[in-house]
């Protein structure tokens, strides 16, 4: 069973801000602050101090950047296993928590961004994956070479590739970023894969490894959650940080 961070969040920054409200206006006012029962005096006490925190938190947690970490290698070798990384809450609009109601467009994703989304058959669960097309656009995806609105997408080999690690180098849009081949005759769903209007084309960097929109559909607008802005730890396991990653920015 997941665990509704946001929604646990939500309610106890609504609980304490109700009992330092209760108590400013009604339990002050009437002079039965210090009449009160002593598990009231210790409610109060803990909610003047941990609400403004709750809300602090609530706020940019919601609004500005949210922590996540990579749990698979589905986004190699751009994100490794066990990193961590900041999500940009406010790239494509304000969402309320909890609803996830867009309150105040703030601008749309790009072709080449990786986004964090909620997975449309199961929202309790987010994915990360990286926009190849937007609304409209008609992808081909044959033999690995991707073809967008009839322009092939430039793919080359990696100066440092070796046959334990075949990486190339692919551009979509602004974004120049390395994508992993483990298998050249990997051809499982490869086809024509038109967008629909309001929803997004994702795919793993690791294209051989990854469930993305050739197996779950086009990702509607109203499950992105934000874009990966940047690293800020790597830890798997009980092995050491790899403080070479802490701080890299997600291309």
């Amino acid at each position: 069973m997941s665990i509704n961070l946001a929604l646990i969040l939500t309610l106890l920054t609504l609980f304490s801000g109700l009992v330092v409200a209760l108590n400013k206006f009604v339990w002050e006012r009437g002079g039965r602050e210090s009449d009160g029962s002593a598990s009231r005096r210790v409610l109060v006490e803990y909610s003047r101090s941990f609400f403004p925190v709750l809300l602090f938190v609530l706020i940019i947690r919601s609004f500005v950047f949210e922590p996540f970490r990579i749990p698979s290698g589905s986004m190699m070798p751009t994100l490794l296993q066990g990193d961590f990384i900041f999500v940009k809450k406010y790239a494509y609009g304000l969402r309320l928590p909890v609803t996830e109601t867009r309150v105040l467009e703030t601008g749309e994703p790009q072709r080449g961004d990786v986004v964090v989304f909620r997975l449309p058959a199961d929202p309790s669960v987010n994915y990360i994956k990286r926009v190849v097309g937007l609304p409209g656009d008609e992808i081909v995806y044959e033999r690995h070479q991707l073809t967008i609105n009839d322009e092939k997408i430039e793919l080359n080999q990696h100066p440092d590739a070796t046959p334990l690690e075949p990486r190339f180098i692919e551009k979509l849009g602004d974004r120049t970023h390395e994508i992993l081949i483990t298998n050249a005759a990997y051809t499982r769903n490869d086809g024509v894969y038109r967008v629909p209007d309001g929803h997004y084309f994702v795919m793993g960097d690791n294209r051989d490894n990854s469930r993305d929109s050739r197996f779950i559909q086009a990702i509607p607008e109203t499950h992105l959650v934000g874009e990966a802005v940047r690293i800020w730890m790597h830890m798997d396991g009980l092995s050491w940080p790899r403080w070479d990653r802490i701080g890299s920015k997600i291309e």
